[in-house]
């Protein structure tokens, strides 16, 4: 979708994604343990209405949701409040966005895509170099496939990644899980499909 419709659907009432967390962001847990979690930082890259994030502070994490929607923030804040936790938002464009700190953890689920594909190496490294040692990078992404045709709600600000792009950028980095996933969506009321990758990686220690 285009930011701005992104926007306005966050100004409705109700949380348009839901409360309930992504399963990528349950797998963080698979790769820190319980005893490590807190003080460790995450940075959430295109948080949305915060459902992840406020998962994440929920385990101890210490959480900075970015999103270029003011809206989809106000919402994540409201959430924190609710599951009486807490997290920082901060308004961004993901194509210049600097991080405030290191990050342990980069988690990103749908807005790699917003990135241009002129931004993505500057980007990318910005984002790596920013990771603190034995840092993990938690990534979806959407991806081109010859048997799935672009999505009908796809924006004008949206890029797909070539099939093997993201894992690409990760090539000095332990690559712990490269996945590609095709799946059934009905956002916007249209069912269709997408293809995508998740790749999990961490850097050298």
């Amino acid at each position: 979708m285009d930011k701005e419709q992104l926007q306005e659907l966050y100004l409705q009432d109700g949380y348009y994604w839901g409360k309930e967390p992504n399963e990528l962001a349950k797998r963080i847990l698979a790769y820190i343990s319980n005893e490590r979690i807190p003080g460790k930082k995450v940075i959430d890259l295109g948080a949305g209405e915060g459902r992840d994030s406020v998962f994440l502070a929920k385990q101890g994490f210490d959480v900075a949701a970015m999103d270029f929607a003011p809206a989809g923030l106000a919402k994540a804040e409201r959430l924190a409040a609710e599951m009486n936790t807490a997290i920082a938002t901060i308004e961004g464009d993901i194509n210049t966005f600097v991080f405030p700190h290191r990050a342990d953890v980069v988690y990103s689920i749908g807005a790699l895509q917003y990135i241009h594909p002129d931004n993505r190496a500057r980007q990318f490294r910005h984002f790596k170099e920013s990771t603190l040692p034995g840092g993990l990078h938690v990534l979806f992404a959407f991806t081109e496939h010859p048997d799935v045709p672009v999505a009908p709600d796809w924006g004008t600000n949206e890029y797909l990644y070539k099939q093997d792009e993201l894992q690409a950028y990760y090539s000095d980095w332990e690559t712990l899980l490269s996945e590609e996933w095709i799946f059934d969506c009905s956002s916007s009321g249209i069912p269709h499909r997408h293809a995508s990758r998740i790749v999990i990686a961490r850097k050298p220690s």
